[in-house]
């Protein structure tokens, strides 16, 4: 695991809420605008106990627990999620949907990526599909994804950190010309909390 802690959700659907934030190593994408680049050598990152896991969330007043990464799905997370269900916890999931679908999720944000496209059980199961913007060609692959979604899936955009002066005015245009789609912003970026 990369890191943990309890903080505010900034992204999608559920921003501004509170939530326990579980970070796992290792990733099989490796975007080169990433902000959490820290986590794509799983070596660099000890495997933690589930339990111990649970131990560190119960000492917070976190009811909802985000599992994100890196790349969650390269590991079976049934023991994870079975723990934090016995706690009545609401399990989220942040994945470009690439491994294995394991774990027992309240809610699945998938946010696939153009060089390595997600499974398709996950554009079932996704009830958030969020899609970084980094250059217009990303509203193409935006519609792509959008398609291969159920009915019930939120759609978002949202502008990639380092690229969001340059991008924002465009996803602001094609959102208002396509209101299936909100915008997603890092508002724990904007607020300068982790």
């Amino acid at each position: 695991m990369v890191e943990e802690f309890y903080s505010i959700q900034g992204e999608g659907y559920h921003t501004g809420k509170a939530a326990y934030f579980i970070r796992i190593g290792g990733c099989d994408i490796g975007c080169h605008w990433c902000d959490s680049k820290v986590t794509w050598d799983p070596a660099v990152h000890p495997l933690v106990e589930a339990d111990k896991i649970v131990e560190a969330v119960a000492r917070t007043a976190a009811r909802s627990i985000v599992v994100t990464g890196g790349e969650p799905t390269l590991y079976n997370l049934d023991p994870l999620c079975q723990r934090l269900k016995e706690k009545d916890l609401k399990t989220y999931l942040e994945t470009a949907g690439t491994g294995d679908y394991t774990g027992i999720w309240d809610w699945i944000c998938l946010s696939p990526k153009k060089q390595s496209p997600a499974r398709p059980e996950f554009y079932h199961r996704a009830d958030e599909l969020k899609v970084i913007v980094h250059e217009p060609d990303d509203f193409h692959w935006a519609e792509e994804a959008a398609r291969q979604v159920g009915p019930h899936c939120r759609l978002y955009l949202q502008p990639e950190w380092s690229r969001y002066q340059q991008m924002i005015p465009s996803i602001v245009d094609y959102v208002k010309q396509h209101s299936q789609w909100q915008v997603s912003l890092q508002a724990h970026k904007f607020m300068r909390i982790p």
